[in-house]
């Protein structure tokens, strides 16, 4: 029962911290581990504490990296391996428990900002690029200089663009470079004009210019054809760009480009579908993702005030990190909706082993808020903070007494026709006098209630008066190899 509900115990016993064949040589560590920023970063804050957050699959390299830090900075080193969510958040929880007064993080990052004030250092890795392949892949496909290009990269490769910037830069001069959205250091000045931030990335745009006037050039991922499904970084930026704009990303190995306008569409019809999912619903879950990102406490009491308004019932889960056999313990649940981080959220969808949909934050709003703009207008957001009052994006419930919420609407998956949200939850009466009724009947319809009802098999009855009582007999004996009444044949 344990392990249905959480992960079980033996598995973190079980598990291999790292591949020893992937093991980084004592020689590269230095260069891969960036751990003459990083001793920097600690020297500067005179830490004594310091919390190391590594992904599984670096955790390899854990001891031989703390060890290379506490000689050079003199600081003591606690290693942050297995976070309770996904580890491109930062686990400030676990920094804190440690008593650490700062943290570093290694390895894909989404960079949304702590819930709580901790000095972080991120080392996003640094991923050989082709810069010459690449700039040859980026002028096959956009040989009119005078387009607007925005060139991006997985945060790996982050390192080169401006090294391939300069050698495009003589022939496209409205090329725009992003650069990952890292924390500023303390007391240093932000640029004028401030950068748009997006996607988790900063647009350095010219005055008067939009990124929705801009194509995309990705420089990340692998080679093509093959399955680009679960990498949710690529997926944010495809279901956030504009759909009238060219999309192309390239292998920074071999230079290779695959057109991304069909994952694109592939991934917009799910958000469609998953919208009209969490428009039949009757019953949500809101899965919590996440403990340290900021504002996921304003964004869960948000998720539930929305539900409500729209007439349905939601239930609040805990459950750590997501897998099916948790999610099936909660059949009465109709859709799921994700609280985590972006990539976090995007990573659940490309699962499709889970028994019931599992959501965004930002497809519950379109689904239940009527002022939401029509799903062909509205930007898809992948972070919940952009629907909170205080941001840009947001849009407020309309009154109760408004007609948006009675507007007729049909579902696109049953053909039915939808009820309006009942917001107003019947008071109960004052006086509860008791009086004999001949039958019980259901005052209120309840979607948990009409689920159980629905079963065939609804636990146990007490049956009482019905069962006829009878003494006590004997029963088998023996083991269950040979029991006594058994032959021996």
């Amino acid at each position: 029962m344990e392990s249905a509900f959480s992960s079980p115990a033996e598995a973190a016993l079980q598990r291999e911290a790292g591949d020893p064949a992937l093991l980084t040589p004592v020689s590269d560590l230095d260069q891969v581990y960036e751990l003459e920023r990083v001793a920097a970063f600690i020297g500067d804050l005179d830490c004594p504490r310091v919390a190391l957050q590594f992904p599984d699959r670096l955790l390899g390299d854990a001891r031989a990296v703390a060890t290379r830090l506490e000689e050079a900075t003199g600081s003591k080193m606690f290693i942050l391996g297995d976070t309770a969510y996904g580890s491109c958040c930062v686990d400030v929880l676990g920094a804190e428990q440690a008593g650490a007064q700062a943290l570093v993080h290694f390895g894909p990052a989404c960079l949304s900002p702590p819930s709580r004030p901790l000095p972080i250092a991120f080392v996003l890795g640094q991923r050989p690029v082709a810069l010459e392949l690449c700039a040859k892949a980026f002028e096959t496909q956009y040989p009119d200089p005078t387009v607007p290009v925005a060139l991006l990269s997985e945060p790996a490769c982050a390192h080169a663009m401006e090294a391939l910037a300069t050698l495009l830069r003589p022939r496209y001069p409205e090329l725009l470079v992003s650069s990952p959205a890292l924390p500023l250091p303390a007391g240093s000045l932000c640029p004028q004009p401030e950068p748009l931030e997006r996607f988790g990335r900063r647009f350095p745009l010219a005055p008067g210019r939009c990124l929705e006037e801009y194509s995309a050039f990705y420089v990340g991922g692998s080679e093509a054809g093959s399955d680009p499904d679960l990498d949710p970084d690529l997926s944010r930026l495809l279901l956030g760009w504009v759909p009238e704009r060219s999309f192309f990303s390239c292998c920074p190995d071999t230079g290779q480009i695959q057109d991304e306008g069909v994952r694109a569409g592939r991934l917009r019809a799910r958000r469609h579908y998953l919208v009209e999912r969490a428009r039949d619903a009757r019953v949500v879950g809101l899965l919590v993702g996440t403990l340290g990102v900021a504002q996921y406490r304003e964004a869960l009491a948000h998720l539930r005030s929305l539900t409500q308004a729209a007439g349905k019932r939601s239930y609040v889960l805990a459950v750590g990190r997501l897998t099916p056999a948790k999610l099936a313990n909660f059949p009465e649940m109709d859709v799921f909706v994700l609280l985590a981080c972006p990539l976090g959220a995007l990573a659940s969808q490309s699962s499709g082993s889970f028994f019931r949909p599992v959501l965004m934050p930002s497809e519950l709003e379109a689904a239940c808020n009527p002022a939401w703009p029509p799903l062909g207008l509205a930007p898809h957001l992948t972070h919940y903070a952009d629907l909170l009052p205080g941001s840009s994006y947001h849009v407020p419930l309309p009154p109760p007494e408004s007609e948006l919420w009675d507007t007729p609407d049909v579902s696109l998956i049953s053909g039915d026709l939808r009820p309006p949200p009942a917001q107003k939850v019947p008071e109960e009466p004052g006086c509860s006098a008791l009086t004999s009724r001949p039958q019980l009947a259901l005052a209120e319809s309840i979607p948990a209630a009409s689920f159980l009802s629905s079963r065939s098999w609804k636990g146990l009855e007490p049956r009482l008066g019905q069962t006829p009582a009878t003494g006590a007999v004997s029963g088998r004996q023996g083991i269950a190899i040979a029991y006594e009444d058994e032959g021996s044949g």
